[in-house]
């Protein structure tokens, strides 16, 4: 096994960092054209992202409405339906109070031919 000195340590040093430093001048420059072709894309996926999130929003609020259009329409429903039935119930009792009327005057004019038929056998 081969022992490296301090000099060997130094040079190796020395050319990884110039590696380094070529590695990093190769990078493309900002006014380079793939840079600008890349900054473009990112900027239309940006952009239609940012339509899709718009149109996400703009569906969402749109059910809202919706759904509380159709909630108020139920509502609205419901109340009539239940004054509709209020109404049958009044009529059904004062249908009943006639009808109890109707038999107490019956039973009294029958008790009352009783009671004439009787006064009149006497």
């Amino acid at each position: 096994m081969k022992q490296k000195d301090f000099g060997d340590r130094l040079s190796a040093a020395r050319e990884a960092k110039q590696a380094m430093t070529a590695k990093f001048r190769q990078r493309p420059g900002p006014d380079d054209p793939a840079v600008a072709e890349r900054r473009a894309a990112r900027a239309a996926v940006s952009a239609a992202r940012e339509v899709r999130i718009a149109e996400r929003e703009t569906q969402r609020r749109a059910d809202k409405a919706q759904r509380e259009a159709d909630e108020a329409r139920l509502a609205a429903e419901r109340e009539a339906l239940a004054a509709e039935q209020a109404e049958q119930e009044a009529r059904a009792a004062a249908e009943r109070t006639a009808n109890e009327a109707r038999l107490d005057a019956e039973r009294k004019a029958a008790r009352d031919a009783r009671y004439a038929a009787r006064k009149a056998r006497k």
